[in-house]
């Protein structure tokens, strides 16, 4: 029980010490889904027609149960997001590569935006429904990481800008550690969103096309 107090208060007072930096990253993912959202009502009528078809191929092959190898879906998935979120480490790990981190986190927000704005501009209610079955799930998990990965790598960033210029005299390195091992901590929740991608998601998005038609 004790344990417990102590955890839920050090995330509180982790949370009240970063607010600025997380309402900023929460601003800038929210900014990113509506540019994405925007960007699809911008497109041309061919345009849309040709994504509508490769979307369609692919509904082909969903319809037709023709999904890749689960453990190859899952490695595949864990890869993609371990690179990108140790990016955003070694990002963190210098001042100059949070512009470049900040713009990861508005890419993410933009093609969810523009992924979840594609499937209702084009099969209106369906894609919705759609959506909020293969999309919204891992999402769920994965934007928090995102934003608490970029706002630790920001306070990390700033703990070196303060040392560099000798605005503080606190040791870095312990920072260090705590920022290395909690990089190891997010692996645990990557692995979580790459198994419901490789074994959860192809079933269930599926089972929700085949109740579309």
């Amino acid at each position: 029980m004790y344990r417990m107090r102590t955890l839920k208060r050090s995330i509180h007072d982790h949370i009240e010490y970063h607010r600025a930096i997380y309402m900023f990253t929460i601003v800038l993912l929210s900014m990113g889904v509506i540019f994405g959202a925007i960007i699809v009502n911008s497109l041309s009528f061919s345009q849309k027609n040709d994504l509508y078809a490769y979307l369609s191929l692919f509904f082909g092959q969903v319809k037709e149960g023709e999904f890749a190898d689960s453990r190859a879906m899952f490695t595949q998935s864990f890869a993609h997001y371990s690179k990108l979120i140790g990016l955003m480490w070694v990002l963190g790990l210098t001042v100059i590569g949070i512009p470049i981190l900040y713009i990861l986190l508005f890419i993410k927000g933009l093609v969810v935006g523009f992924t979840v704005g594609f499937l209702v501009n084009q099969m209106g209610f369906d894609g919705f429904l759609l959506s909020f079955a293969t999309i919204f799930p891992q999402n769920i998990l994965l934007i928090p990481v995102f934003i608490i990965v970029a706002t630790v790598a920001t306070s990390f960033s700033m703990r070196v800008w303060r040392q560099v210029t000798r605005r503080s005299y606190e040791p870095v390195f312990q920072h260090f550690i705590a920022y290395s091992i909690f990089l190891l901590f997010i692996g645990a929740f990557i692995a979580i969103v790459s198994g419901y991608e490789a074994y959860v998601s192809p079933a269930l998005m599926k089972t929700v096309f085949n109740l579309l038609n």
